[in-house]
């Protein structure tokens, strides 16, 4: 199968109850662009253009420009909880079909259209924003629990880009440490934590957390 982008989504600042801001950018609706892909992105900046962010202090900026989600991931969920899940309900602004994002090593570089370039960079962690949005109960420890968070991605290289466009790998790092790995380290296997410090393409808050497992596990 060839790898596409099944749905481009953005999303507009709304009010929430879930948020110490009181707004959330997190429900991102389908769009079927062009959108223009800006890089690199600017702290608590989305990597697409008219894409809106509330929470500068956690989400946005160069290592978190864009969130991919795989369809069928979306579709095992859907199954899990029993109803349906539109593209954009996890706060991804892109919904992906036949490419194993949870599989996705760190630092891997995907081309999406023609033009754009996007890197791996850190798995998604899970929130009370998040648990909000979906209205589940006990949802950050059930979307934990199942570690398939979808990954974040840096912008190399800037274009445009909409539904249906083409993803394909373009390059692979040659470590083993995958978006499920480093999602498990930083969540529910610290002791993991040490082994991601191969991945140069981590970010740095991600690093200092490897480094100091390291020094304590030595």
């Amino acid at each position: 199968m060839t790898a596409r982008l099944v749905s481009l989504n953005v999303g507009t600042t709304r009010p929430t109850t879930h948020s110490d801001l009181g707004i959330t950018g997190i429900d991102k609706r389908p769009v079927t662009g062009p959108v223009a892909v800006r890089g690199p992105a600017r702290d608590g900046e989305s990597g697409l253009v008219g894409d809106n962010i509330a929470d500068h202090r956690h989400h946005g900026g160069p290592d978190q420009a864009v969130y991919a989600y795989a369809r069928e991931d979306l579709d095992g969920w859907e199954a899990e909880l029993g109803r349906a899940l539109r593209p954009g309900m996890f706060g991804e602004n892109l919904t992906t079909e036949g490419i194993d994002v949870t599989g996705a090593l760190i630092g891997e570089r995907w081309r999406i259209g023609s033009t754009v370039v996007v890197e791996v960079s850190v798995p998604r962690i899970p929130c009370r924003v998040f648990a909000g949005q979906l209205g589940e109960r006990g949802w950050v420890k059930t979307f934990t629990r199942k570690a398939v968070p979808g990954a974040y991605l840096r912008v190399v290289t800037p274009g445009e880009i909409s539904q249906g466009d083409r993803v394909e790998i373009v390059a692979r790092p040659e470590h083993a440490v995958t978006i499920g790995l480093a999602f498990r380290a930083l969540t529910t296997e610290p002791d993991l934590l040490p082994d991601l410090l191969v991945a140069e393409a981590l970010p740095e808050e991600a690093k200092r957390r490897a480094r100091k497992a390291r020094a304590a596990r030595d």
